[in-house]
């Protein structure tokens, strides 16, 4: 009988931390006890940084999307089933959907080191392309900057660090297009 209050009330308990708390309480809860849990949808506009200041552009809402076999709950084509532990190495996993030529000269280091998850979400974005945040400037999380403005090209560009360089892999050196 003891047992079968206990699972009652772990039942009840995890009923109310997946129903009945606000999606912030929740996102807390969850990801304290999981790894990957995906963060709360928002309506609210995105801050964009000019700057050092952040500005808000009230015509752009964040817009979470997930990602195909997330969104479809198909947690066992990655993991274990009944576990959080993956079926293969993130890049080997990755690479079961996803089509890459990587036998070009140059690969970037973590697509190299089967780091996808180092750019891209595996379970949804707000941003494009599944990118962990935002894409202006999201390559000067690793590269330095003051090393990239040395070039002129750079310091004149108006434009994102994909519109010349494949974030993925290149023939040419500087993985250029």
């Amino acid at each position: 009988m003891k047992r079968s209050v206990r699972y009652a009330f772990l039942l009840a308990a995890m009923t109310v931390v997946l129903f009945g708390c606000a999606a912030e309480t929740r996102y807390k809860t969850l990801s304290f006890f999981f790894d990957g849990v995906p963060p709360p949808v928002s309506d609210k506009p995105a801050p964009e940084k000019v700057g050092n200041t952040e500005v808000l552009d009230t015509n752009q809402k964040i817009k979470y999307r997930e990602h195909g076999p997330y969104a479809a709950r198909l947690c066992e084509g990655c993991h274990m089933a009944g576990t959080n532990r993956l079926l293969l190495p993130v890049g080997q996993l990755c690479f079961k959907c996803h089509q890459l030529d990587l036998s070009k000269k140059f690969v970037h280091g973590p697509i190299a080191a089967g780091g996808c998850t180092v750019c891209h979400s595996p379970h949804g974005s707000q941003y494009p392309f599944y990118l962990v945040s935002e894409s202006k400037d999201f390559c000067l999380h690793c590269h330095n900057k003051e090393d990239i403005m040395k070039r002129e090209v750079h310091r004149t560009a108006e434009v994102g660090c994909t519109v010349c360089h494949d974030a993925h892999s290149s023939n040419k050196r500087y993985m250029l297009k």
